[in-house]
């Protein structure tokens, strides 16, 4: 019961702290003049991947890499397969392919990439953390170049600078609410991560499982609320790029980030059905995105069905 109060109140701390550091970190810049453009490419899509960042972080440094790696590979998994499939439950979508094709195929690259690395090395070395991190930085530029002339990715990007309106006025409160949300955000990891620990021994599961799952899910929190209030909004494209840019930032930047501050080893226990799903999931949603047309809630159940056997595969495990 202590850890899943630990765990419940890691969570809630998370989402506010997460929210928090977006606004005022918002708020900063449009202080500063930066364009709603490049807020939307950096500061909301980093920011609102600060829950993830902060409990892998975390687990990493408390010696917990299936913690640390399954929160990423399980929020990507999740991102697609349940908070995509629970918003086109409740909302169909529509999507525009121009908006989300290149940075879709960008999300399964780095799927592949990952997947590479870690069957190839075992680990996530420093070296290879500072490589995910220049190519999040390489793209950010080169996306932001190419948006700059319009388009509908740009006006997507734009539109995500303002999904967490309204923001403070002043800088003084902006950098309050920055800091408070970051001081929220590393107590709120904290006990998430030692909630998970407890559980997993107590439930005689591995870390990893934990991971995938629970604390994937938690940490997710966040995307799910700003997808579902896009497609309620009607703004389809900003949905599926909350979803894309999420797991783009995930793998590049949260495990990039991650490495460089404590190299991982890649799990025993996460095998080749774990990265499969998180290949599969992101060509699943590419196909979606390419073939323009509507996606319906059969095809939403598709998605949460796929979900529902992933983790009846990883607790039969």
């Amino acid at each position: 019961m202590e850890a899943a109060i630990q765990i419940i109140a890691g969570l809630a701390l998370l989402a506010l702290g997460g929210e928090g550091v977006v606004r005022g970190a918002v708020g900063i810049a449009r202080r500063l003049g930066l364009s709603e453009l490049l807020i939307g490419l950096t500061l909301v899509g980093f920011g609102t991947s600060t829950p993830e960042l902060m409990t892998s972080v975390d687990a990493a440094l408390s010696g917990s890499p299936g913690i640390a790696i399954g929160n990423v590979l399980g929020s990507n998994i999740g991102n697609i397969l349940l908070i995509l499939a629970i918003v086109v439950l409740i909302r169909p979508l529509t999507v525009n392919p121009a908006a989300i094709s290149r940075d879709g195929a960008l999300v399964i690259a780095a799927s592949i990439a990952l997947t590479a690395i870690a069957l190839f090395f075992g680990e996530l070395s420093r070296w290879i953390g500072a490589l995910l991190v220049t190519s999040l930085v390489v793209y950010l530029l080169t996306v932001w170049r190419m948006e700059r002339k319009g388009g509908a990715a740009a006006i997507m990007h734009e539109a995500d600078g303002h999904t967490h309106d309204p923001v403070p006025q002043k800088v003084w409160q902006s950098a309050l609410f920055a800091l408070a949300g970051l001081g929220l955000l590393i107590w709120g990891a904290d006990l998430l991560v030692g909630g998970a620990i407890v559980m997993a021994r107590l439930a005689s599961v591995s870390e990893t499982v934990i991971g995938l799952t629970i604390v994937a899910i938690g940490t997710s929190l966040p995307e799910l609320v700003a997808t579902l209030a896009a497609a309620l909004k009607g703004r389809a494209d900003v949905a599926f790029g909350n979803i894309v840019g999420s797991n783009l930032y995930n793998i590049l930047g949260i495990l990039g980030v991650t490495a460089l501050i404590q190299p991982i080893a890649i799990p025993s226990d996460i095998g080749w059905v774990d990265w499969s799903v998180l290949i599969g999931s992101a060509c699943l949603l590419m196909a979606f995105a390419v073939t323009g047309k509507r996606l319906t809630r059969s095809e939403g159940a598709l998605l949460l069905l796929g979900y529902c056997a992933y983790v009846a595969f990883l607790i039969a495990r």
